[in-house]
């Protein structure tokens, strides 16, 4: 007996087209388009809630993608992606003002001015690591946390600034469900980006620094190079989804962009899954309705044990730590390993492997 086209119970990559290749397979292929599909219609079947909710799951999981190829697949640390991320915002607002350039620009302009900032910060990535370059990402946040406080010219100081809505062509993005289609713009752009960023040869070469830089520079790769140029990519994101995020709100104040903040976003990549694009926005959407759900949960708790509503705000915070040292403990590869293994298992059902 003979079957026709028999179904690959493997991955089988014969040469470097098929391991470069953007999508693995048809199925990724289907998978992405649906998923783009899905997307388009949100505003059109959940409400302003549920969107607003996309909308910062959108934001900030394009920071956290550049942290991911800072940290997943460079190895390199960052404690101040929260700053670069206000960096952004405020970049986007003061051109804005006071040069008159429309929204839509100023926020590429923005993640171009943190890209040069973050390699400047960047630059003691070329003489250390670990423990003394995430001491050193540290400064470069309180830095630039007392910069944001002290640069009237830039920031507004105590006032903050405001940001004006984004317009393109007399078509005013002055709502959520028409700001949701500006994001989903950045967030396609910026992961599509990313994903041929790590198909290149600049790509390979982060991913060789991160496993071993010993053998990477022995290869002839320029270790002082890749460890820069891959704090200014991860800043260009920062600075991208901070500007985004600046004129969503319409205005951005310096207390925002905390060490706490900071943390998010590590938090983020770590729950998706280090050296993953697509985990870096499983990690994103995690950790931005874990704390709707715990609020949702406190409200069910609330009648029997009213207490909870007091200690709602600490719950949430609760949360998310504990949800980092689970997944450390249990699930060091992060949702993304993990849906691979349901992926694969059902790619090879009935079959054990």
């Amino acid at each position: 007996m003979t079957v026709s086209n028999p179904r690959p119970c493997g991955d089988f990559r014969t040469d470097y087209a098929g391991d470069t290749r953007l999508f693995s397979d048809r199925a990724h292929t289907g998978g992405f388009f649906c998923l783009l599909a899905l997307a388009l219609v949100v505003p059109f079947v959940f409400d302003g809630y549920v969107v607003s909710l996309m909308i910062l799951i959108g934001i900030y999981g394009i920071a956290a993608l550049g942290l991911n190829i800072l940290v997943g697949f460079t190895g390199q640390i960052s404690l101040g992606q929260a700053a670069f991320f206000g960096f952004g915002a405020f970049s986007s607002a003061w051109l804005n003002t006071n040069t008159g350039i429309p929204v839509m620009i100023t926020i590429l302009l923005a993640g171009i001015m943190t890209t040069a900032v973050g390699m400047i910060f960047g630059i003691p990535a070329a003489r250390i690591k670990g423990l003394y370059l995430a001491i050193a990402t540290l400064a470069a946040q309180f830095i630039l946390e007392d910069f944001y406080a002290r640069a009237e010219w830039f920031t507004g100081g105590s006032a903050g600034s405001l940001a004006e809505t984004p317009e393109l062509f007399g078509f005013v993005f002055d709502s959520d469900q028409r700001y949701y289609y500006l994001v989903l713009f950045w967030v396609c752009v910026s992961f599509l980006l990313a994903s041929n960023l790590m198909r290149s040869r600049d790509g390979r070469a982060f991913i060789a620094v991160r496993d071993h830089y010993l053998s990477a520079e022995v290869m002839g790769i320029n270790l002082t190079k890749y460890r820069i140029l891959s704090f200014g990519i991860s800043s260009f994101f920062a600075g991208i989804g901070g500007a985004l995020m600046g004129h969503y709100l319409g205005y951005v104040s310096a207390e925002s962009f905390t060490i706490f903040f900071s943390v998010l976003f590590l938090a983020m990549i770590i729950i998706g899954g280090l050296g993953s694009i697509a985990g870096t926005l499983l990690g994103t959407a995690f950790i931005v309705l874990l704390p709707q759900f715990m609020e949702f949960l406190v409200g069910l708790l609330s009648g029997p044990v009213p207490f909870l509503l007091d200690v709602q705000p600490y719950i949430k915070e609760m949360a998310i730590g504990s949800a980092i040292i689970i997944f450390l403990i249990f699930e060091p590869e992060g949702l993304i390993h993990r849906w691979r293994l349901i992926r694969a298992y059902w790619r090879l059902y009935p079959f054990s492997y």
